[in-house]
């Protein structure tokens, strides 16, 4: 097969190594073999505990149905899994904001190299370990109302909390092989793939309804899938779209050979926090509601009546969902990019932006770039997390309740990286075949 060097992997060069070389096939079924297992896993039950029960009392509650959609059924199923990749994601929130509030761990993952990027991971995993503890003995002591035996003892929460802690802790073993040795990010992956788990259900019930004869529900179908695919479209431009700085090289000599100016580029992000932020704002804005049914506290249930989108003021929800997406996206932002940091950088290398001192006026232009597009990347966010869902209610197609702005944009995001990455693989493949000619 003739390829060029200078050309994108076609899709049939790009199948024909996945068939074809030891290496990536390798990877491709060491990250399906993982997936299969982690979702065999996911319907291990639990013991002792009376599913029937448990699942009648979580049924209309939002919070469990956003975690749930993390853990792809095994939270409502109770199995060993329920607890999914969630703690391992929790635990790298909270080292990214230690790492940024605190200089000792900045220090580590800015200079000490591999080193340090290894003690982070390392320290991550104690974080997620400490955090799978915490929220498996908050499960094992409320599940303990659905037992199966009255008044269970310590014995009960101790078995509960270890199995669902062991269980936690193996899907992150998982994770950190699928990165290592697979394809793909493993983390993303496991929720791509729990998400996906209960696309069948969704699409099955959906093409139920279309099926019952009525006109009218078949043309509302048509919007919603239409929307649905526009959505999809648009979150593929703005995950790729970005905003290229020009940066060029100053002139240098090395010895006797004079190196001329290079001009390369600063490539920034639209949306930089990725799903993030909704997910965020999602999380903050069930927490009233979930509150105000676990305690019944009259001043829980008036905010959660208030921060409904079927509540009395729908415009209160949808304002204030836009408002904490807007603030996670510049908060994320800051997080992933630090202009002071970058102009730093660029000028121990040598290169600066045409028209802009080095220094502080390299960072203040570079901020105010970044402040723009982020700005119009949590405008997109809140776009693609109201639009599907004010449609799902105009058109009253409840089928598609479980996949959201947060599934789409996960979905979209985790299929383009993975693909990259196997694009990634087949380049650097093609290369070595050159030099072996």
């Amino acid at each position: 097969m003739v390829v060029s060097r200078d050309k994108a992997p076609t899709p049939q060069e790009t199948f024909m190594q996945m068939a074809q070389a030891a290496g990536l096939r390798g990877r491709l079924l060491l990250t399906i073999g993982m997936l299969v297992l982690v979702r065999l896993g996911v319907w291990i039950p639990v013991p002792g505990i009376d599913r029937q029960a448990f699942q009648n009392n979580i049924s209309d509650s939002p919070l469990i149905g956003f975690l749930d959609l993390f853990s792809g059924g095994g939270l409502r199923a109770l199995g060993i899994f329920a607890l999914g990749i969630l703690p391992y994601i929790n635990a790298s929130i909270i080292m990214q904001l230690l790492t940024a509030a605190l200089p000792s761990l900045e220090d580590l993952q800015k200079n000490e190299g591999e080193a340090g990027r290894r003690k982070i991971s390392q320290i991550t995993r104690y974080v997620a370990l400490a955090w799978a503890l915490l929220q498996s003995t908050g499960i094992a002591i409320w599940v303990s109302a659905f037992a199966e035996t009255p008044n269970p003892g310590f014995l009960f929460y101790a078995e509960t909390a270890l199995a669902l802690t062991a269980g936690s802790m193996f899907v992150m073993w998982v994770s950190e092989s699928i990165t290592e040795r697979g394809v793909g990010n493993g983390a993303s992956l496991l929720i791509f793939i729990n998400i996906v788990a209960v696309l069948p259900k969704s699409l099955g019930d959906t093409v139920a309804l279309a099926q019952s004869g009525d006109r009218d529900i078949i043309g509302r179908v048509i919007i919603l899938l239409l929307v649905f695919l526009i959505t999809i479209v648009g979150i593929v431009f703005v995950q790729e779209g970005s905003r290229r700085i020009p940066i060029i090289s100053a002139r240098r000599q090395v010895g006797r050979k004079l190196y001329r100016e290079r001009t390369s580029y600063l490539p920034l992000r639209l949306n930089q926090g990725g799903v993030m932020p909704i997910i965020f704002a999602s999380a903050v804005l069930i927490l009233p509601g979930s509150l105000a049914q676990f305690t019944n506290n009259n001043i829980f249930i008036s905010v959660a009546q208030y921060l409904s989108p079927s509540g009395p003021t729908p415009w209160l929800y949808v304002a204030f969902y836009l408002l904490l997406i807007l603030f996670f996206s510049y908060f994320y932002a800051s997080l992933i990019i630090n202009p002071v940091d970058m102009a730093q950088n660029l000028k121990k290398m040598g290169a600066s932006i045409p028209g802009i001192r080095p220094g502080r006026a390299t960072s203040e232009y570079v901020e105010r770039v970044l402040n723009r597009l982020t700005f119009l990347g949590a405008v997109f966010l809140g776009l693609v997390a109201i639009v599907p869902t004010a449609v799902e209610s105009a058109t009253r197609v409840p089928t598609f309740q479980g996949l959201g702005a947060t599934s789409l944009l996960i979905l979209v995001g985790v299929a383009i990286d993975t693909a990259k990455q196997i694009q990634t693989y087949v380049i650097s493949q093609r290369y070595e075949g050159m030099v072996k000619q």
